[in-house]
């Protein structure tokens, strides 16, 4: 899958020789940042905005992968950040400037929660750049300026605020046992975050440039970090 300046690409993968472009999907105005497979692969969510300032194109859009056409288009922020699928199907949730939106599937005309937090010194502090589903699909982590935030995905309670960062946090990810939170910053680190006791029991400090991209492996062993230094490196967890 491939995102460009309004457009989402699909292509069929099989072999170098065998690879082509299956569907175009056209309807954002602004550049794409963001695609998120359902976790039944039958649909596409995307979200597109001229990030953190506001402007542009501000929809989460939701596509048929079946036949390319456009099944949903959700309204929120006015500045969408990054999008997630809960692992159930159910829900959508998406980034914005200072909250997390989440939309039912079901019907997705408008969010059914939006996470600000009680007070502004609780909610996100800036503009949300990304989120991740816990695996049984009950919390959401947010990435906002130098913190991550946990959020119950049912009634939008902020649940714990894990700040450690020096920089701006760009990635997160949970553990495939639901445990652990990675997150990778600008500060050219990742941190491990227990979610049980909200303790930070490993910081990785291996990347002479800004961590963009964190991925546990699937046996929750091992993380891969993605940094501007030009590197993937692997952490044992």
């Amino acid at each position: 899958m491939l995102v460009g300046s309004g457009i989402v690409w699909i292509g069929s993968v099989m072999s170098h020789a065998q690879t082509r472009l299956l569907y175009t999907y056209r309807g954002h105005t602004d550049t794409v940042y963001t695609v998120a497979w359902s976790p039944d692969g039958k649909h596409i969510a995307s979200s597109s905005a001229s990030l953190g300032t506001g402007g542009g194109d501000p929809t989460v859009q939701v596509w048929n992968a079946g036949d390319g056409s456009s099944s949903s288009s959700y309204n929120g922020d006015s500045s969408p950040g990054g999008v997630a699928w809960s692992p159930d199907g159910k829900h959508i949730a998406c980034g914005g400037m200072k909250s997390v939106c989440v939309w039912n599937v079901a019907d997705g005309k408008s969010p059914s929660l939006t996470y600000t937090g009680s007070t502004a010194s609780t909610g996100p502090a800036d503009f949300v750049g990304e989120v991740a589903w816990s695996p049984d699909s009950k919390r959401i982590a947010s990435s906002s300026e130098k913190t991550v935030q946990v959020w119950d995905a049912v009634d939008g309670t902020l649940l714990s605020t894990y700040k450690g960062h020096k920089n701006i946090v760009n990635a997160v990810a949970w553990s495939p046992d639901g445990k652990h939170i990675a997150s990778g910053s600008g500060d050219n680190t990742v941190q491990v975050w227990n979610v049980t006791d909200d303790s930070s029991p490993y910081s990785y400090t291996g990347h002479a440039d800004t961590v963009n991209a964190v991925a546990w492996s699937p046996d929750g062993k091992r993380i891969a970090s993605g940094s501007g230094d030009n590197t993937v490196q692997v952490w044992s967890a």
